[in-house]
Parts: structure tokens; C-alpha cells; sequence
């Protein structure tokens, strides 16, 4: 049996005995530590523009290419697609991924989401859907006569504001968590000054 096909088999295998994460309702476990590692973006301080620099079928990068530059894993990337979060620019005959900017640059939209503001998945999914219909609506507004702008204008407003009620929920959950951390240390200095005195 030749090295690719013996590979292949090994895949195949690893596969079915591995348990899916789709189906627990939970992230693979790479992907919930690639979430806290690299959180300042791709590694060597690269840029989106530096991993691709120009967009023929033949320059998309391998789903490996992009794991590395960006410090997460290829089952991290494939996670990402089963939830619905990520589509590759372009699936090769084999199921092989090819990834554009736009890709990339949705991948570090969602690590940035769960790093910085502490989303999980499903707020995740509900931000990047709100900023590609925004981005839609952008584009049908500069082509759309002036009958049909304030339309376009109002309902933008509406994902707008749908966005900026879901980071105040957040942000009030971190505010109540800093409070009771702050209300436990000003218990633990009384008791401090107790023993003390």
C-alpha cells in the first residue's frame, strides 16, 4: 500500500473514532486553546495583506498555510466551517480548501470577537451575520436610487442597535463579575485587619 494511500486510511480511521464536536454542542478542545493563544493576531506580527497578495485560484492559500500564519490549527479552521462561521473561498476536486483575504481576514474577526470581548460561538455567529448583512446593505445603498437609500439607512440603524444592545449585555456582565471580585477583596481586607489588630 503506497504512503498516500496508508494516509489516508489513518485518516479515515482517526475520523471515526473521533467524537464530534457539532454534535456535543462544544468546540474541539484545540479550538478553545487556540482562542486565548496569538491573541495579537497572526504570528511575526504578519498582516492580512502580507498573507496574500493577490487573489488567482492559484494563490489562495492551503487550509495548513493558513493555520500556521495565523497560530490556531486546521481542526480549528474545519470547526469553524461546521458551525457555519467560515466558508472557504474555494473547495478543490478531494475536498481540498483554498482561503482568500476575505477568509482570513473573518478568521481573525473571530478570534478578535472571542479574545477581546469574550463571545462564545453562537455570539459570535450573531455579530459576523449582523456585519455581513451591514456590509450588504452598504453595497445595495450606493446603488440603489434615492427612494429606497433611507430604507436601507433604517434598517442598518436596526442591526446597528441589535449590535449595540448585545455588547452592553456583555459589558454589564463584565461590570457585575468586577464588582463581586471587588466586594470579595474588600471582605478579605477586613478580615485581614481583624486578625491583625
Amino acid at each position: 500500500m503506497s504512503t498516500q494511500r496508508a494516509g489516508r486510511k489513518h485518516d479515515a480511521a482517526s475520523r471515526t473514532a473521533a467524537p464530534n464536536p457539532v454534535a456535543s454542542g462544544q468546540p474541539p478542545a484545540d479550538a478553545t486553546a487556540d482562542a486565548t493563544a496569538d491573541a495579537e493576531g497572526p504570528r511575526g506580527g504578519q498582516k492580512v495583506g502580507d498573507l496574500l497578495t493577490s487573489q488567482g485560484p492559484d494563490d489562495l492559500l492551503k487550509i495548513g498555510t493558513v493555520a500556521t500564519r495565523l497560530g490556531i490549527s486546521e481542526r480549528t479552521l474545519r470547526y469553524y466551517e461546521e458551525v457555519g462561521l467560515l466558508a472557504p473561498h474555494l473547495r478543490r476536486p478531494g475536498g481540498c480548501r483554498r482561503y482568500g483575504t476575505a477568509d482570513v481576514e473573518r478568521v481573525q474577526r473571530i478570534r478578535e470577537l472571542q479574545s477581546l470581548m469574550g463571545f462564545n460561538l453562537e455570539e459570535i455567529r450573531r455579530v459576523v451575520t449582523a456585519e455581513d448583512r451591514l456590509r450588504a446593505l452598504r453595497e445595495q445603498f450606493h446603488n440603489s436610487p434615492d427612494r429606497d437609500q433611507e430604507r436601507l439607512l433604517a434598517e442598518a440603524d436596526e442591526v446597528l442597535k441589535d449590535l449595540r444592545t448585545q455588547v452592553e449585555s456583555k459589558i454589564g456582565a463584565l461590570a457585575a463579575f468586577l464588582e463581586e471580585l471587588d466586594a470579595r477583596l474588600r471582605r478579605h481586607q477586613q478580615r485581614r485587619s481583624a486578625v491583625g489588630s
